[in-house]
């Protein structure tokens, strides 16, 4: 790109910053005036109700990349700016900051500029407004442009040269892989639910096993269907069609790929910041929540990154600290705690966040438990917050169980011998990989502890807390080449009750590699270690410890490619506990204060209702078969302040016959669209996918509509071989 365009951009900018109004460059003309003109009405009255420096919105500039791609971001600035420059907070994500996630963003965006940040929300390159064409999760492009952003950003007149990154989810990865190429203008990062390692906890994968969510609605449908939308024509202009059809004749079905690299390759140590820790050398916060995928990335990177660092796990979902759900809260005061590291490290402001333990989290005095800890009011689950100065703390010590004939003791006894019959129902109890809504959180286990085996404690006779993943190691044998393992820790009520602590699974051939797995030996005894999620937990007097041992996690996960009978020798397998004593400091922890959560600047206006979450299992016991339906949607919406009306909807039916695991079907649907007057466009997506024991059945389709009308379909039929999976 030339010096003179990157001159009329910051020119463009200076005078968007002076009279809050949407930037162009040349080229890109507004397709609705008078749209335009009540869009730049609103943002030049806008105020941040909270900090003390008047914000302006400036709806769209373009940031040139040096190959001519044009980047289009959102920007919230302080209006006095370029007599005052701010440093710069960057959001890098491909979710379309011009609708879809623009009333989300409106909750923190304008609140953080209001306390003298310039915040700025670009669409990745092929999503939303910006130009080039779609790409597949962090690719190396995406980060070449993070990298370019970044200095386009330092450079503006209204900028001290300083930029921070934050974000959560994909935005959170982004932050971690843009910080490990080191851009000199990236001073710190937060990282919200995110990962360090783009096998090990990230769609499709965990443990070797594929995980339903890359077959579902959530994701492996969705972001597909995500990059198949269109540009906004009050954005881009009258090329938006162009534009549109230019993506979608260079869609792929991602989901299909991610499939094709079933050991951790090439493709999944791009992006995995745990193929080298040392490359990020500037400070970051990492975030997330006990009931969120990702919970046992924040410990994993507090022990492995050398750079200043601070972790927090809440009580959350995959959400931010300050709006919850669906895990049971309590929300703390994010944007505050925020502030405090920006402050600290872009405005060396003494916050003293850093004088503060590097590890908290929420202690959980009881599992979450689908329909125990629900009110009317949203979920209450007692605990406290405790912290650690360092982690992995000296201060954890490991409590030794062992798995003997009769349940957990101090002793390991003799060894004996424990059967397993194959039942591919088993996981039912705790439907999903991750806690999306509280209907999907896990319920009394029982049922799924009386098909695994289960091996109790006596009764605690004293109180004892756990903070680290526990570490369960079994010496097994099973009749299989190729065989997975589901381990549960769960803790029991005097009634019976079981809930569940924390779990994982594995499939046995990565035992030793994720990058070179081997096939088991049928008969072959092995002693395998399985660490399970992190998580925090109070053992209370009276009640039992459990560890439950299975071969199936259904629905969450998809079954191995023949039943497998496992054997399981105790006496020689055990259960260690990480252990935490008590820390007396823990009573005088700074509070965090209320959660705080701005009303969006951009009014919402309901068109038709959000139609209420179905989830249904039938059980056929004739014929031992388990079908799921899930279905759920947005309803129809405007955002008055652009004028555009956007719904969308999901539905998916698993099943699965509790003898045979090449029996099991996933079929989903995502539709989504948007219209505003004479702009009218859908895309549809479906998904189906099956397995036989050598191969996975996969069959994809997209299609998009304008004004009802079919402008493009496309269908992907693959059958891509089983590679100890």
């Amino acid at each position: 790109m030339s010096n003179n365009k990157e001159t009329d951009s910051i020119s463009l900018t200076r005078r968007a910053i002076l009279k809050g109004v949407d930037v162009t460059l040349p080229g890109s003309v507004s397709a609705d005036a008078s749209a335009a003109t009540a869009v730049s009405a609103q943002i030049s009255s806008a105020k941040a109700r909270t900090g003390p420096r008047t914000v302006r919105e400036i709806e769209n500039i373009w940031i040139p990349m040096s190959d001519g791609t044009k980047i289009a971001a959102r920007v919230w600035v302080p209006e006095d700016a370029l007599l005052d420059p701010v440093p710069a907070l960057m959001e890098y994500i491909p979710y379309r900051k011009r609708d879809s996630r623009r009333l989300h963003e409106e909750t923190f965006h304008p609140y953080l500029a209001s306390f003298g940040y310039a915040c700025v929300r670009p669409d990745i390159r092929g999503s939303g407004d910006s130009e080039g064409l779609p790409m597949d999760e962090w690719v190396k492009q995406e980060q070449d442009d993070g990298v370019e952003i970044i200095a386009w950003l330092a450079k503006q007149p209204w900028c001290t040269g300083k930029v921070g990154m934050f974000g959560i989810s994909w935005g959170g990865f982004s932050a971690l892989q843009v910080a490990a190429r080191r851009p000199p203008e990236l001073k710190a990062i937060i990282t919200v639910c995110s990962t360090d390692d783009r096998y090990t906890d990230d769609t499709p994968y965990t443990g070797g096993m594929i995980m339903e969510d890359a077959f579902g609605p959530a994701w492996g449908l969705y972001y597909p269907a995500s990059c198949a939308r269109p540009p906004d024509p009050a954005v881009v202009g009258d090329r938006w069609r162009d534009m549109w059809m230019d993506r979608l004749n260079n869609l792929d079905f991602y989901t299909a790929n991610w499939l094709t690299h079933q050991h951790r390759d090439a493709f999944w140590k791009q992006g995995s910041i745990s193929e080298d820790y040392g490359a990020i050398q500037c400070p970051v916060y990492a975030v997330t929540g006990w009931f969120d995928t990702y919970r046992r990335t924040v410990p994993r990177m507090l022990a492995n990154l050398k750079c200043p660092r601070k972790g927090l796990i809440g009580p959350w979902g995959h959400q931010y600290p300050n709006i919850g759900g669906p895990g049971p809260g309590p929300t703390i005061d994010w944007l505050a705690e925020s502030l405090r590291w920006w402050d600290h490290w872009l405005k060396d402001i003494d916050t003293g966040i850093m004088d503060e333990p590097m590890y908290r989290v929420w202690m959980q005095q009881e599992p979450a438990m689908r329909g125990i800890h629900q009110t009317s009011g949203g979920w209450e689950i007692p605990g406290r917050w405790v912290a650690e100065d360092s982690w992995p703390s000296s201060r954890i010590s490991p409590r030794k169980f062992y798995l003997t004939k009769d349940g957990l003791a101090n002793n390991a006894g003799a060894e004996t011998v424990h059967v397993l019959n194959p039942l591919q129902t088993v996981g039912i109890t705790a439907p999903g990989w991750w806690l999306r809504s509280p209907e999907e959180a896990p319920m009394d286990q029982q049922v799924d502890d009386a098909r695994s085996l289960t091996f109790d404690s006596e009764p605690l006779e004293a109180m004892f807390e756990i903070l680290g993943g526990p570490v369960v190691t079994l010496n097994l044998a099973v009749d299989k080449p190729v065989a997975f393992l589901a381990v549960k820790l769960n803790e029991v009520d005097p009634d019976g009750r079981s809930r569940r602590v924390a779990y994982n699974v594995l499939n046995l051939t990565h035992r030793d590699s994720d990058e070179f797995p081997q096939p088991l030996e049928p008969g072959k005894r092995y002693r395998i270690s399985l660490v399970l999620q992190d998580c925090a937990h109070v053992f209370e007097v009276g009640k039992r410890i459990r560890v439950t041992v299975a071969t199936s996690h259904w629905p969450a996960y998809w079954p191995s490619p023949e039943p497998v009978t496992l054997t399981l020798y105790a006496g020689l397998s055990d259960l260690e506990l990480p252990v935490r004593p008590p820390r007396v400091e823990d009573r005088e922890l700074k509070p965090f204060g209320p959660a705080f959560v701005p009303e969006p600047t951009s009014g919402r206006t309901i068109l038709q209702d959000e139609p209420k979450p179905i989830r249904d299992s039938v059980w056929d016991a004739e014929n031992r078969k388990l079908t799921i339906r899930n279905a759920n949607g947005s309803g129809r919406y405007r955002i008055d302040s652009i004028g555009t009306e956007l719904w969308w909807s999901e539905m998916e039916t698993k099943e699965i016959l509790d003898h045979d695991p090449t029996s099991a079907k996933s079929d989903a649907q995502y539709i989504t669209g948007f219209k505003r007057g004479d702009w009218d466009c859908r895309i549809e997506s479906r998904l189906s996918f099956g397995s036989t024991k050598d191969n996975f059945l996969f069959v994809g389709q997209i299609k998009a509509f304008e004004h009802d009308i079919e402008v493009f379909a496309k269908t992907w039929d693959r059958m891509i071989p089983r590679m100890l999976v």
